[in-house]
């Protein structure tokens, strides 16, 4: 499969190489957390503070809904009086008990590890929130154990995840660990509607953040570091989304511990280039994920990165975050990364939308 830049700008490949509509869906992501946020003020989770704070939250998930947890526990930031843990397995960890909150979250709500997950949480007593699709295997859980639920309804799954995360923060809110009234919800949603208007389709590749981000991503090994909590989380959807999207690997690292081993790869193979060779062979490019909230001291190692890749002829992109709520600064990360992804698989002529190696690993295992 070769890259050709040129189909980026072609509005009938775009709309041919993609007949699923993944770019429309990452697009509604503003819908979605309007949408998502009302489902969740109307499935009354002020109920779960009947009991008073939980002890601890574990969110339950896999895939983007696990990512949901994540986004839960840095919207919490550090100062959250309680801890946020996200499993991404069948196992709940031992320690977790009827003080406990469990949040299960799947789209589909019948995923193996959540709802085995969820089970377990029903049998050692905990209080339960659940986030999937109605008629779900998740509902029935949460119908008989008298837990909140919270329906996910009409969103493709690689495009689902606001739908799954805004519950997570309207029931944090409702605890009193984060500030997240509707003022705060409008604001993301603005910003992703504004980013999706700058990464439409018909915009072109020059001024299109979307596109522009596929271009440097595509024929690159890309090494893709947060700066900060926030970014990390950005950090690692994208490299989610690039392999399951654009179906490229990528690696991700948080500053400071990516500079205790990542950044070795400076010095490695794919740093080296060959500017006398015929063909350009991949090499490595290092995306540099920017937050307002930065440690002075990962500022000083971020600058030293910068310097270090480019003195060793390695290009480097930096992404800053837009907003001031934590969770304003993560959508825009995580929803320029969506939109490259799409256009970085419609790059190499791939449909975005089907998933042919997952779905065909389900199915061996399954057997």
């Amino acid at each position: 499969m070769n890259w050709e830049p040129d189909r980026l700008d072609d509005q009938k490949w775009l709309t041919e190489g993609d007949p699923s509509g993944m770019l429309r869906a990452v697009a509604d992501s503003a819908a979605q957390i309007r949408t998502s946020r009302r489902a969740a003020v109307e499935a009354g989770l002020s109920s779960l503070t009947g009991q008073g704070r939980p002890r601890a939250i574990v969110v339950a998930g896999m895939g983007g809904s696990g990512t949901a947890g994540d986004i839960l526990n840095v919207v919490c930031g550090p100062g959250a009086p309680l801890p946020i843990v996200t499993v991404r397995s069948h196992r709940l960890p031992g320690w977790i008990g009827a003080t406990d909150l469990v949040i299960a979250v799947s789209r589909s709500g019948g995923t193996e590890e959540t709802v085995t997950a969820a089970t377990e949480a029903v049998r050692r007593g905990c209080r339960l929130l659940a986030v999937a699709a109605p008629g779900s295997p998740l509902q029935a859980i949460a119908r008989q154990a008298g837990a909140p639920f919270v329906p996910v309804e009409g969103t493709r799954p690689r495009a689902a995840l606001w739908a799954l995360a805004v519950p997570l923060v309207v029931a944090a809110a409702e605890l009193g660990l984060v500030e997240a009234g509707e003022e705060i919800f409008e604001g993301v949603a603005g910003r992703l509607e504004d980013l999706a208007n700058r990464c439409r389709p018909a915009s072109e590749s020059f001024i299109n953040p979307g596109k522009s981000l596929a271009m440097d991503v595509a024929e690159t090994v890309p090494m893709i570091w947060g700066s900060s909590p926030v970014a990390t989380v950005a950090a690692q959807r994208w490299a989610c989304q690039f392999g399951a999207t654009g179906r490229y690997p990528a690696m991700w690292g948080e500053l400071s511990e990516a500079g205790h081993n990542q950044v070795a790869a400076l010095d490695g193979p794919l740093a080296q280039r060959d500017i006398f060779a015929d063909e350009s062979g991949r090499s490595l490019r290092l995306f540099l994920l920017r937050d307002v909230d930065e440690d002075p001291r990962l500022l000083r190692r971020r600058e030293a990165s910068v310097r270090l890749a480019e003195g060793r002829g390695v290009p480097v992109t930096q992404i800053a975050a837009e907003g001031l709520h934590p969770l304003e600064r993560l959508a825009t990360l995580i929803a320029l990364g969506d939109f490259a992804s799409t256009y970085l698989a419609l790059g190499y002529g791939l449909d975005p939308t089907p998933v042919s190696a997952i779905t065909e690993l389900r199915a061996r295992i399954s057997q």
